[in-house]
């Protein structure tokens, strides 16, 4: 009986086998590109170490609790001058996470309107939006960001047209509703405010969301499970503020709006959107929209003319076939692409400098970094924030990634 051996295992492992047999030669370049990975960062930490200008002033985070010195035009939290570098930093790191969720939100909107209206059986519609991503995604966003900026500052009124004149006559302007007022130094909006019993409205909004994707999830498992169509929308809004107010009322109104007014010179209460902060967020949101278009395009094309003509053989609409049938399954295809643009947007806002936004660059990148000359320790700080604010946009997108992929049996 003749019995067949491995010539491999036969003539026992050589060298030569981490190059030309194939089932070393992997594992051997993942080896010298791990190896020459360590040696790079051994080199720069040396080198780091070694630099006599490094050895002379050392790693000291000291320089947090110096006071900054320096005033920041857009304050989502209270601050003066005279608070230190560590609260002008956290209040930059707020104003690019603000930035950012904005730009998000309504470049999503934008991106899906104009993906689903670039497919369009009307002519006009496809071809304007088909300008727009054209347009949009091929010039550069600082340009964009410059010219939405120098719109808003000159074509808005001043405020002294909303100022009481001395003879007792009404101002030029008054506010919109009574609560909002657009003019060059920015737009004044309503601000929220909270009593003492304020966070457990806030709770309350919390559950409220909750609610609200939960009563989602409920509408759709009736829909394909029974066949049963359950509205969405007007409940959902009820769930969401409903309960708000109702605590509210019980609380005995902690929860409030302040209005801005005008006063003798300038506007006081309210929040002051400066001009920085909308040409950044409408610039990013238009800018990323044309990409998250393609993207959107990408994913409808992608799904099967079948599926289409099958939801309408059955009587939908083509707006719920859009809703019901289309975009789920292109979710699988459009969520990939669509991580990579919400975190370009995280990493686009660092162009607020250009405008005078004080983000977290133009604060702790900025300012703090030439009057401390902590360059190294600022650098690190800047590069920990966006990585770890990028890790976690791409964590959240990623569970919902693998909630609409297909599950194999």
């Amino acid at each position: 009986m003749t019995t067949i051996t491995d010539p491999h295992r036969a003539e026992g492992f050589r060298v030569s086998q981490l190059i030309n047999d194939t089932r070393y030669r992997s594992y051997t370049f993942q080896f010298i590109a791990l190896v020459c990975l360590f040696l790079a960062f051994g080199w720069l930490i040396n080198n780091a170490i070694n630099n006599p200008v490094l050895q002379e002033v050392g790693i000291d985070f000291g320089y947090l609790q110096a006071p900054a010195g320096y005033d920041i035009n857009q304050q989502p939290i209270p601050y003066t001058s005279q608070d230190t570098h560590l609260r002008a930093s956290i209040i930059g790191a707020i104003n690019t996470l603000i930035v950012a969720f904005l730009s998000i939100v309504t470049a999503t909107i934008f991106g899906v309107i104009a993906g689903v209206l670039r497919l369009s059986n009307n002519w006009i519609i496809s071809k304007l939006m088909a300008v727009y991503v054209e347009i949009f995604r091929n010039i550069p966003v600082l340009i964009w960001i410059i010219i939405i900026f120098t719109v808003a500052a000159n074509t808005f009124p001043p405020i002294s047209e909303f100022r009481l004149p001395r003879d007792g006559s009404d101002p030029d302007r008054t506010l919109l509703l009574g609560m909002f007022a657009a003019t060059n130094q920015g737009v004044f909006i309503p601000r929220l405010t909270f009593g003492g019993m304020g966070w457990i409205i806030a709770a309350t909004f919390i559950a409220s969301v909750a609610g609200v994707f939960g009563w989602r999830a409920y509408a759709r498992k009736e829909l394909y499970e029974k066949g049963r169509e359950l509205p969405v929308l007007l409940p959902a809004l009820g769930i969401l503020f409903l309960p708000v107010i109702v605590v509210n009322l019980v609380l005995g109104g902690p929860m409030g709006l302040e209005n801005p007014e005008m006063g003798r010179f300038r506007f006081e209460g309210g929040f002051l959107l400066r001009p920085s902060l909308i040409a950044l967020w409408f610039a990013l949101s238009i800018y990323t929209g044309a990409f998250i278009a393609e993207n959107v395009r990408a994913g409808i094309l992608a799904i099967s003319k079948g599926q289409t003509e099958a939801a309408a053989a059955l009587g939908l609409r083509p707006g719920r076939i859009m809703s019901l049938v289309v975009l789920p399954q292109a979710l699988r295809v459009i969520i990939p692409p669509l991580i990579s643009q919400y975190l370009n947007i995280t990493k686009n806002t660092s162009l607020a400098i250009a405008v005078g936004y004080m983000d977290l660059t133009g604060t702790l990148g900025g300012i703090t970094l030439n009057q401390t000359g902590r360059a190294l320790e600022c650098i690190m700080l800047l590069m920990l924030f966006y990585l770890t604010f990028s890790l976690a946009i791409s964590a959240i997108m990623n569970v919902y990634n693998r909630s609409v992929m297909l599950k194999e049996r």
